[in-house]
C-alpha cells in the first residue's frame, strides 16, 4: 500500500502546500482521502480524477473538503470520462453543503456524479483491493477517522480529532498512523485537535509501528512527539510512504 501526501497545511493552503489531502493506492485501487483546498491539482500529478475508485472525507471543514466542489465541476462539466458515479464517503450533511454552493438545480444531478455514503457511527466498506473502516472522532462536529487495510498491512488516519479512545481503537496495531497534530497546546475551552504529544500517546497506546505527523504548523512537532514515541516523521507535500 502506498500513501502519497498531497498537502498538510492548516488552516489555509500555502505556496507549494495545499491543505489536508492524501492519495492511498494498492494494486489497481486508488482513494483520495480528504480533499482540502488545493489538493485536486496535486492529485492530478499522480492520477487523473476520473481514474479514482473513491473519495473519503473526514469532516466538512473547508481545509479537508473544499476541493470536492472543484472535483464536481471537473467531473460534471470537464473533459473527463466518468463511466459510473464516483463513490464518495463523507460525514452527514456533506451533500447539503455542496448544494449550497452549486444551487438547488444540481441536487438532482449530484447522484450522477457521486455515489454518496453518509458515515454514521462505526462502519466499513470494501473498495477494490482496499478494506475501509471508520468511526467517530472528537472534533466538536461530526468527524471521522479512517482505517485502511490491504492484506496484512494497515494505515490509520485520524482526520482532525483530539485524543480519544476511538482514535486509539482505530489505530490499534497499525503499520502507519497518520495523525494530525494541529494544536500547540490544549485550549481552555476543550481540545479538538491533537498536540504532537497526543499523537505520540495515541501511537504508543495503539501499538502502532510508525507515526507520521500531519496538518501541523509546529516547527518542533517531531521533536515533541519523539519524547513519547520512537518512530516519528513529519509529512511533506509530494512525499510517499510504503506501508
Amino acid at each position: 500500500m502506498k500513501l502519497t501526501i498531497l498537502g498538510t497545511a492548516t488552516p489555509y493552503p500555502r505556496p507549494d502546500n495545499p491543505c489536508s489531502g492524501y492519495l492511498v493506492q494498492h494494486g489497481d485501487t486508488s482513494i483520495w482521502m480528504d480533499a482540502g483546498t488545493g489538493t485536486l491539482a496535486e492529485l492530478q500529478r499522480h492520477i487523473p480524477l476520473d481514474a479514482l475508485d473513491g473519495i473519503w472525507i473526514s469532516h466538512a471543514h473547508a481545509d479537508h473538503s473544499a476541493d470536492l466542489l472543484t472535483a464536481y465541476y471537473a467531473l460534471r462539466f470537464g473533459d473527463l470520462t466518468l463511466t459510473r458515479p464516483l463513490p464518495l464517503i463523507g460525514p452527514p450533511g456533506l451533500v447539503d453543503r455542496l448544494v449550497g454552493f452549486l444551487g438547488h438545480r444540481e441536487a438532482a444531478v449530484i447522484p450522477e456524479v457521486f455515489e454518496v455514503t453518509e458515515m454514521r457511527g462505526w462502519q466499513e466498506r470494501v473498495i477494490g483491493e482496499l478494506a475501509l473502516s471508520w468511526g467517530p472522532m472528537n472534533h466538536g462536529m461530526p468527524a471521522f477517522g479512517l482505517r485502511i487495510q490491504a492484506g496484512a498491512r494497515t494505515l490509520a488516519y485520524s482526520g482532525d480529532s483530539a485524543y480519544c479512545e476511538g482514535l486509539v481503537e482505530l489505530a490499534e496495531g497499525a503499520d502507519l498512523l497518520l495523525c494530525e497534530a494541529g494544536a500547540s497546546e490544549h485550549p481552555p475551552a476543550g481540545a479538538v485537535h491533537c498536540t504532537p504529544e497526543d499523537a505520540a500517546r495515541i501511537a504508543r497506546e495503539a501499538g502502532a509501528e510508525r507515526l507520521v505527523l500531519t496538518h501541523t504548523d509546529a516547527s518542533n512537532a517531531r521533536a515533541r512527539a519523539l519524547t513519547g514515541f520512537p518512530s516519528v516523521e513529519c509529512a511533506l507535500p509530494g512525499q510517499s510512504f510504503t506501508i
